[in-house]
């Protein structure tokens, strides 16, 4: 199922929240060979993490991380202005109707329906809460993922040649390209907007999600 979490509850999941940073390290350090920062638990964390994101995880039968994602608003501390400004022109991208996407991350285990199951959830993110883009970087390997779940971005800049290339891209999901995900993640439109809002229920969860 979808989950979406804020920082400040991943407590509450604990193997959900064990399992996701420990698949980072494993996806972002082990196969991808990034130098990232991994503790002594093998979980991987940035300084993003510290500032109560909220992600969305595909959380497994088992209870434990099957894929996920991680958003901030580009209003506050992003890693595509802080880190990778130089590949947009050295313009911030700042509104508060576009958020980061970032950590995007896949178990070994993942079925295929994963990658577009998070997706979806990213359509209903943007749909619920009034954001018109999603903005983030990614890798050459993410270009056959994004194609085949329908879900190419606009690429604003890249560097790098072959498998290293980095990109920034921006997203926006019609209705056309949420219905295309969702046959993809084989997850009807119906079930998809109760995960949602199951996981908003609360007024003044919902109330921080709109202002963040």
């Amino acid at each position: 199922m979808l989950r979406y979490i804020y920082g400040h509850d991943l407590n509450n999941f604990p193997k959900l929240k064990r399992t996701m940073f420990q698949d980072r390290a494993d996806q972002f350090r082990n196969r991808l060979g990034w130098e990232v920062s991994v503790d002594a638990r093998g979980e991987e964390r940035d300084q993003y993490d510290a500032l109560d994101p909220l992600y969305v995880i595909w959380e497994e039968a088992d209870g434990s991380h099957g894929g996920s994602m991680r958003f901030l608003p580009t209003t506050g501390p992003v890693m595509v202005n802080e880190v990778f400004g130089h590949l947009t022109g050295g313009s911030p991208v700042t509104s508060p109707l576009i958020w980061e996407c970032t950590r995007f991350c896949l178990s070994r285990g993942a079925g295929p329906h994963v990658a577009a199951a998070l997706m979806l959830a990213g359509g209903e993110i943007m749909t619920n809460f009034g954001i018109r883009h999603f903005v983030g970087v990614f890798d050459a390997r993410m270009v056959r993922i994004y194609r085949t779940i329908g879900a190419s971005p606009e690429v604003l800049g890249s560097e790098g040649e072959g498998r290293d290339r980095i990109s920034v891209g921006l997203w926006h999901f019609s209705d056309e390209a949420q219905a295309r995900v969702a046959e993809r993640a084989g997850i009807s439109k119906e079930q998809s907007r109760l995960w949602f809002d199951q996981a908003f229920a609360a007024p003044a969860q919902q109330e921080y999600a709109l202002s963040a």
